[in-house]
Parts: C-alpha cells; structure tokens; sequence
C-alpha cells in the first residue's frame, strides 16, 4: 500500500521529516559526494534526498508512482515532477547516471519487476542508490514514520533482490538510529545517537541505505512466468501512399491475388 504524496510531504515539513532527512542525506552524501555533470532521477518520494543534488548535477528529475500521486516540486522555477507508472518508466535505455529510490521499494506487490525497469534506463556504470526500512529497526514499527509501512529489508534479503535483477551491491550504509519521537527535545540530541548507534548497535537502525551498480555481464533469467506473460509495445508503420488514379483503388487486403482484382485495376 502507498502513502498518500500529501502525508510525506507532511511528514518531512515537520521537525522529526527535517531532521530525519538531513541524517540520511549525510549518509548518501558520503557515497556520492561528486554529482558534477550527471543525471540524477528520484523514484517514490525523494524531493528530501535530491535537493541538495541540483546544485551540481545536469539535472535531476522527481518521478512519483500513480499509486502514491505527485506533488510540484521545486516549489519556484519549472517542475521537475512527474507521474509515472513505475514499472514502464517514460525514459529512453541506458539514459540516467543516478537513481535515488526511496518510499518505493518496501511499497510496490513486485519490486523485482520495478528494479529491472530502473536497470534499463540507467547508463552502462550507473550507480542505484536505495533507501528501505531496516526490519530490525525501530522505525519500522513507528505509525507515524513513513518507513513503517510496507515491507521491511534486511540485508541478507536486498542482497538477493539485486542479485535477482542485474544490480551489484558496491557499498553498505545505514542510518536513523536516534527514536522517531515528534518532541523537539528530543530531535537534538539526534546526532549524539546517530554517532552511539553507528558504534555501538549498528544493526538495529531505522533504514538501510545500499549502492549498486549495474552489471552488464549477466543475462535475464528466463521463466515460465515470463514466457506466459509478455509486455508489448506498440510499434506504428507507415501507411502506403496507394494510386487513386482511374477511379477507387482497393485495399490490399480485400483481394488475395492479383487476378482476384477488378479488370482494369491490375495494372
């Protein structure tokens, strides 16, 4: 089940939203601290994790599923906010250099089907960067944090998924350690926890932060599944500029040989 687009953009408006996102951002901005001349791509909700990506990359674009909604984003300037259907994303292959996915993994029925889709339009080299709930953390059984919902990872189990789907896990993050209480006393002392649990209990924090790279090296498994069910796309031919000289030209297809054709039409 999706969260409704105006809950997470409540969310992450509020003190524990900000605070939550400035620790986690910490957390991919030591993976990527270089973004200069790339194409970055936000999948689910990731207005929060892509802002500060602007500023130095190509562009960086906001796709949010259907099933969620979308909201405009950046709030001044042209939007860079679509709606999309996840798993048949309106992108040519091989044609963004970083994909962010956050609220969306834990929240789709087939995530494999969704990463695969992720996987074609990356470039060759292009990096994933996934942000899911950590299912031993304490924010995925929090109501009110929106990493409670879904389906929670653990390691062992996103390591098999992007095994499954042509991605290649490169490095391992994490983060959210300090409780999702709402009370601002309580969200100061946020970065003393996050350096505690970084220490002392890294495998109980709130969210699981992987990179991954694409690999090229490998083909799709094939499936009786996927032998029965196939996806089309609609491929359009030019119609035949036919003669109309001497009178109504029949359609090919009216008349299986040439000697089926009216008499002076043959030639």
């Amino acid at each position: 089940m999706f969260l409704d687009v105006l809950d997470l953009r409540n969310f992450y408006t509020q003190p524990l939203g900000r605070v939550t996102a400035h620790h986690v951002n910490q957390r991919i901005q030591t993976l990527w601290p270089n973004l200069k001349g790339l194409s970055v791509l936000g999948m689910g909700y990731a207005p929060p994790y892509i802002r500060s990506m602007r500023e130095h990359a190509e562009r960086a674009l906001a796709f949010m599923p259907s099933q969620q909604g979308a909201v405009y984003w950046p709030s001044n300037g042209a939007s860079s906010t679509a709606l999309v259907q996840s798993s048949d994303l309106p992108l040519a292959d091989a044609s963004i250099d970083r994909v962010v996915l956050v609220h969306m993994l834990e929240l789709v029925d087939n995530p494999a089907e969704h990463l695969r889709e992720i996987w074609r339009v990356l470039t060759p080299g292009g990096r994933l960067m996934i942000v899911v709930p950590n299912r031993r953390g304490v924010w995925a059984r929090v109501e009110h944090s929106p990493f409670a919902y879904g389906r929670p990872f653990s390691k062992r189990q996103l390591r098999h998924l992007l095994r499954d789907t042509m991605f290649t896990p490169t490095r391992w993050n994490d983060g959210l350690y300090f409780a999702p209480f709402k009370r601002q006393r309580f969200l100061g002392s946020a970065h003393l926890w996050e350096r505690i649990g970084t220490q002392c209990w890294p495998a109980f924090s709130g969210v699981l932060i992987v990179e991954a790279t694409k690999l090229l090296a490998q083909g799709l498994v094939s499936t009786e599944a996927s032998k029965v069910k196939t996806s089309f796309r609609p491929v359009f031919l030019p119609v035949p500029n036919l003669p109309s000289a001497g009178g109504h030209f029949p359609a090919y297809n009216s008349f299986a040989n040439v000697e089926d054709w009216p008499k002076g039409e043959r030639d």
